[in-house]
């Protein structure tokens, strides 16, 4: 029931000063002012779990990442592709999160170390500092006791060696091998196979079968033996570069012993290598099928498998078509890949552009340091970026990059410790004068701050015994 006396009191105002009502004014601003109406916001991040990488740039936000606690979550596959020109911090970022991973205990890196400086690989100190000796691949020194990997080792099944022989001979030749050709080598394989049981075959036998094949092969498929002679000699030929040409010693002999794949970082050395010649790509192959038959196994652990110089591997279709068969390989097997690779021109534009499409595909995380607009905006293409993070990239400023993880997009200034800094600083050749420079300048400056300090203490002193004396302290002088 509603109150009468309220009622009467409401009438009554209303017949002297008429209805009244509250209205609320306008409020006239610009966009600028009415943000800080609202709360700042942030992008989710990919949880509080792995590895962390640096500061979310907008939010200022810790931002951690870690393929295999996203893997099956947010991430469809726990490959990785990293992107920039030299100088931005692609390196240091590779060196920080491979050392901050092997804190796990179940975690395992091979590193392929195509850079060098001062005479060794790039990640020759993180090496040393973890007491491991990286395999040194040097054809000058494998000839005196340095390191082998042999093609036909026991430890790689009959079809990877098989598989292996005929990308050597594709990427060595530039094309893919013929029927016959390809009869040839396998029944060249087959034979030294069967045949060599009291030690690990080696180049020179399949060289050597090449050249004078069995009577009984040629007569299975009945054909004559000058004919498979003929179809085999192109693949001898080209064979006989790794066992009597520039890349001998590497690969034509028994696998190395002593060679420790249980260790948590395997760094293969790779700087003594010409990185334009044919060899790299040929030694790309034979490592990753020898470490796909020897390092790769069911055991729970998570792998890192991280490529430097990667275009060696994407821009050929048969290195290409081998490594995306280890990628989806591996993915069952807790395998991470990591490429490394400068222009992504570099591989989209290149003989492999539909492999390379497929691997590219299959990296679900992007991290995207500062590039020329135009690489940028081909970058974006390729990748689907959003416009917004490619108008940035050319912006960037090194140790900050665009991070795209599965479409979650943000922009991440990477972190480097202190203990880490040593250890991945690697253009001491180029900047040690200005490092130099730049310490003297620190030293010179905390000087000036101690001068500074002393004479802003000697006045405090002064006008402290002028007020207890009541006066000036005559004849005291500041320097």
């Amino acid at each position: 029931m509603a109150d009468p006396i309220g009622a009467i009191t409401e009438a009554f105002t209303s017949f002297l000063f008429g209805k009244v009502e509250t209205t609320r004014l306008p409020v006239r601003t610009s966009t600028g002012q009415a943000q800080a109406v609202y709360l700042p916001t942030a992008a989710p991040g990919l949880g509080d779990s792995g590895v962390i990488i640096g500061r979310e740039v907008y939010s200022g936000k810790g931002y951690i990442y870690d393929p295999f606690q996203l893997y099956g979550q947010q991430l469809p596959a726990p490959h990785w592709l990293v992107l920039g020109e030299s100088g931005n911090g692609k390196s240091a970022l590779e060196k920080t999160y491979v050392l901050r991973q092997l804190r796990f205990r179940d975690r395992q890196v091979v590193v392929l170390d195509a850079q060098g400086e001062d005479g060794v690989g790039e990640w020759n100190l993180i090496a040393e500092e973890l007491g491991i000796t990286p395999i040194r691949l040097d054809p000058m020194a494998a000839l005196d006791g340095g390191i082998r990997l042999n093609p036909l080792d026991p430890a790689i099944t009959s079809t990877g060696q098989l598989a292996l022989l005929r990308t050597i001979i594709e990427v060595a030749m530039g094309h893919g091998l013929d029927e016959r050709s390809g009869f040839a080598l396998k029944v060249a394989h087959a034979y030294v196979n069967q045949t060599i049981v009291d030690r690990q075959p080696v180049l020179t036998d399949i060289v050597e079968q090449l050249r004078h094949p069995e009577a009984d092969s040629a007569e299975a498929m009945n054909v004559d033996i000058d004919d498979v002679r003929a179809w085999g000699l192109d693949v001898a030929l080209v064979l006989d570069r790794l066992v009597d040409g520039d890349l001998r010693g590497m690969f034509d002999g028994p696998t190395t012993a002593g060679i420790d794949l249980s260790a948590p970082l395997i760094v293969f050395d790779l700087s003594h290598i010409d990185r334009n010649s044919i060899a790299m790509p040929i030694l790309m192959a034979i490592v990753g099928v020898w470490l796909e038959h020897t390092w790769i196994r069911p055991d729970r652990k998570k792998r890192i498998f991280l490529v430097e110089e990667a275009w060696h591997i994407i821009n050929s279709p048969f290195v290409a078509q081998l490594f995306q068969r280890l990628l989806k390989f591996g993915r069952r097997l807790g395998l991470s890949f990591v490429a490394v690779v400068h222009h992504l021109s570099d591989v989209v534009d290149g003989a492999a552009a539909r492999e390379a499409a497929a691997i590219l595909k299959m990296a679900s995380t992007r991290t995207i340091y500062a590039q020329k607009a135009d690489e940028a905006r081909a970058t974006g293409r390729v990748l689907g970026l959003p416009r917004w993070a490619v108008e940035i990239i050319p912006t960037l400023t090194p140790g900050i990059a665009v991070w795209d993880v599965n479409g979650n997009v943000q922009v991440v200034k990477h972190l480097i410790t202190e203990a880490e800094r040593p250890l991945v600083y690697t253009d001491r050749a180029m900047t040690e004068d200005a490092l130099a420079l730049q310490l003297a300048a620190e030293a010179e400056a905390e000087a000036e701050e101690r001068a500074a300090a002393a004479v802003e203490q000697r006045l405090a002193q002064e006008a402290a015994e002028a007020d207890a004396y009541g006066g000036p302290s005559y004849g005291s002088t500041v320097a």
